[in-house]
């Protein structure tokens, strides 16, 4: 039965912690819809967007997922145990970036088993590397040995309640690149000014 080495899990929390930060940047530049492009590596995401209560931080953090039939399962828990439970228990209102669309929705856990291991499989099966660099095989692991080896991990359903629009969205710092552009423009002309 595979389950989490315990080096993985030691150090995966910390290394998740920079690579979330990085995926979630990406897409407040605008390159959320590049998505596609790099997930045989790392995986199908989304940003899922949370408040624990009225007046806390507010959190983005990159979830693996998988649409069936329209719903939105998804691990925001890879390798972490961070509550997940007790946010969406506290406040089931989150928001979510996919590579196309931005939604505002309610997120609750899926714990019946007959639901949850069928679907967390399919969540996992497109998270790219993360599957097996925490020990897990999807594909060849038996339901008994998946449940196992995932009792810790929170699968997340989003009913998508309404479309977003407007500021805060996906692509919030696009301006970064317009900005840079002039920068770099301004310079490559004052060289040849220079000359």
């Amino acid at each position: 039965m595979n389950r989490m080495h315990p080096a993985i899990g030691q150090k995966w929390p910390v290394n998740w912690a920079r690579f979330s930060g990085l995926i979630a940047f990406a897409w407040r530049l605008g390159l959320g819809h590049w998505a596609p492009v790099w997930s045989p590596l790392v995986g199908q995401m989304l940003i899922l967007g949370h408040t624990i209560r009225k007046g806390s931080r507010y959190h983005r953090i990159p979830a693996h997922y998988t649409l069936i039939d329209g719903e939105v399962y998804c691990l925001p828990t890879f390798g972490d145990r961070c509550g997940w439970q007790h946010k969406v228990n506290t406040n089931p209102e989150v928001e979510i970036w996919l590579p196309d669309s931005w939604w505002a929705g309610l997120a609750e856990e899926v714990t019946d088993p007959r639901l949850r291991i069928p679907l967390l499989r399919q969540v996992l099966l497109h998270s790219g590397v993360f599957a097996r660099a925490a020990g897990l095989e999807p594909d060849l692991m038996t339901n008994e040995e998946l449940a196992a080896a995932t009792h810790d991990l929170q699968l997340i359903k989003i009913l998508r309640t309404r479309p977003c629009t407007g500021p805060g969205g996906p692509g919030d710092l696009a301006w970064i690149w317009q900005v840079t552009t002039g920068v770099l423009l301004f310079l490559l002309l004052s060289r040849r000014k220079k000359r």
